[in-house]
């Protein structure tokens, strides 16, 4: 059987910038939620978390307004749009989407450091194949899911 050559992409992903309003709460939240330190952080204005050959970024939405002596702009000044994306209601428009060995262990370590005030219950669906999976969000409102293995109890999705 001949395999097709995957094409090789013209970019490759880089980092995930996430634009918050409270940047300590939300440094604070990824470190539990991913259970890893803080890989870099630059002055309060954005910190980074590489695992796995991926990088989340966040990025204090707020910083360049409130510390206009500390950045320097050349050309248009985007300072204003991240005060808005920070500001502005979360549409929901992105999943972050987590994968854990023991989905049952993930469930109860994220609902025991009270993470989450909307943390779900272990749902299920099937299309063409069983899917497991909670969802909780961050504190600017970004849904998060977590899927992973799981053994469900009996009757538990009856």
């Amino acid at each position: 059987m001949a395999f097709k050559k995957k094409p090789k992409p013209a970019l490759h992903l880089g980092s995930v910038y996430i634009v918050v309003k409270d940047f300590r709460k939300s440094v604070d939240f990824y470190e539990k939620l991913l259970g890893i330190p803080l890989s870099s952080e630059n002055t309060g204005r954005f910190a980074s978390f590489y695992f796995e050959g991926h990088c989340i970024s966040i990025l204090n939405g707020l910083f360049d307004a409130e510390n206009p002596d500390k950045v320097t702009h050349k050309g248009e000044d985007g300072s204003e749009d991240l005060r808005e994306i920070a500001l502005a209601p979360n549409t929901h428009k992105f999943t972050f989407n987590f994968c854990a060995e023991d989905l049952r262990a993930s469930h109860e370590r994220i609902k025991g450091l009270g993470l989450a005030d909307d943390l779900s219950r272990v749902k299920y669906f099937c299309y063409v194949a069983p899917y497991y999976f909670f969802t909780l969000t961050d504190p600017d409102g970004n849904m998060i899911e977590v899927t992973g293995k799981y053994t469900p109890e009996a009757n538990e999705f009856d």
